[in-house]
């Protein structure tokens, strides 16, 4: 399983996203996000981890599996999404919540978002629909043995941090050359 969270505006306090499932080479939109602001240098609890792919797994242990566990039950709940190796962080997970404020560098989801321009903070609603909706796919391919794995991508604009500029599907040589052809066809006219 190949998931993307693709993170789209990166403001003061918070950074919003979109998380999608590309699988099977499609872009199958799974829910909102929000996670903590860039910064060039951590500080504890106020940094999005760093741009990509890690694996998923299952962590069993710690507050955060102890209260889904009581709230979500035992047949449902088999441990929270937990984000492997991020270099400089630790326990990373999946978990609901509304602002940055919910968050120490996890990813919180949500079913509807906020813009994080005009309310710093940023703003998922619905946050336990969009859980429940993405947890039960994610926690029984994991289960099954599958890996499962995370591409997040900053595609939002960082003061300090060099734009991704899409690359052309075709170089300029191809397109100049159709062009000239398209000319040629026309007899010199266009329009």
């Amino acid at each position: 399983m190949e998931l993307e969270v693709l993170r789209i505006s990166s403001q003061e306090d918070s950074t919003n996203g979109i998380l999608f499932d590309v699988t099977d080479g499609k872009r199958k939109f799974l829910c909102y996000t929000i996670e903590d602001e860039y910064r060039a240098v951590k500080v504890r609890g106020e940094t999005r981890i760093p741009e990509g792919r890690y694996e998923l797994t299952l962590r069993t242990v710690g507050g955060f599996h102890t209260r889904y566990l009581a709230k979500y039950g035992a047949d449902w709940h088999k441990g929270m999404i937990y984000v492997n190796n991020v270099p400089n962080f630790e326990y990373i997970l999946w978990h609901t919540g509304n602002t940055d404020e919910s968050t120490m560098g996890c990813l919180i989801v949500g079913s509807n978002q906020t813009e994080n321009i005009t309310k710093k903070d940023g703003f998922v609603g619905s946050s336990v629909v969009a859980y429940k909706k993405i947890y039960p796919d994610i926690r029984d391919a994991i289960l099954s043995g599958k890996k499962v794995y995370v591409n997040y991508i900053d595609y939002d604009f960082v003061e300090g941090k060099p734009v991704k500029v899409p690359k052309p599907k075709k170089s300029m040589a191809a397109i100049n050359a159709n062009a000239k052809r398209l000319l040629n066809r026309s007899g010199g006219r266009i329009g």
